[in-house]
């Protein structure tokens, strides 16, 4: 069966383009122009990659994005994000809540199959690596276990999603902004000195036999997952 592609996208005119243009690449498609019912069409069938317009009505594409990021069953699912916006700040900031490309408008519909394609080649190749490692820490991804010397370490929420952060950029260094944005959400009300507590959490539950630490403080900065002692 072909992969199925959701297009959101509300501006019609693009819309239809974008729907002609998948279809005609043998890509089954469901579309709408709003993003809450993006989320209600994601439950009914998941499809296998979201195209996302960042601008919505009611819940914009960012949000639609940051809530598949904090599902299980979501996490996964590839997203291509559109936008008017270029500026580098508004790539890094769609990139950083979890979409796995970024186009800003105008583009040609033959670089965004394009990108299509190459998005659902590395998904695919991905689901054969379901494992996060660094140095002695294992995270699995479809267990939702984690272990460090293989002992199994038991994790809360918040920190099993700190340390999956983490373990994806080993050695990048993710302000308490950042990692606030990633783990908690942008629009909950949670003061900045919340991410030192669950990094304190989830160093205690990492290091219970003495093991060395491997997040890193960086001052005035925020963290990482690394070696380096500073």
């Amino acid at each position: 069966m072909q992969p199925l592609i959701l297009i959101v996208e509300d501006d019609p005119a693009l819309l239809e383009l974008l729907k002609y243009n998948v279809e005609k690449n043998d890509f089954r498609i469901v579309t709408t122009m709003d993003g809450e019912e993006s989320l209600l069409l994601i439950k009914e069938e998941q499809p296998d990659l979201v195209v996302l317009d960042w601008m919505l009505p009611g819940v914009s594409g960012i949000e639609v994005c940051r809530r598949l990021r904090t599902k299980p069953e979501t996490r996964n699912l590839p997203i291509i994000m559109l936008t008017a916006k270029g500026e580098e700040r508004d790539r890094v900031h769609g990139l950083e809540c979890g979409a796995d490309d970024y186009m800003v408008k105008p583009f040609s519909p033959a670089e965004l199959i394009a990108r299509i394609k190459a998005v659902l080649r590395r998904s695919s190749e991905g689901e054969v690596e379901d494992q996060l490692t660094y140095e002695d820490i294992k995270m699995n991804l479809a267990s939702y276990k984690v272990s460090r010397n293989e002992q199994s370490i038991h994790l809360g929420p918040k920190e099993y999603k700190l340390l999956e952060v983490f373990l994806k950029r080993p050695g990048r260094v993710y302000s308490r902004e950042q990692l606030l944005d990633m783990v908690w959400g942008r629009d909950i009300n949670v003061e900045l000195r919340t991410v030192d507590v669950h990094i304190g959490r989830l160093r205690k539950a990492l290091n219970q036999k003495k093991q060395p630490d491997l997040i890193r403080t960086v001052r005035a900065a925020g963290y990482a997952l690394d070696q380096e002692k500073i």
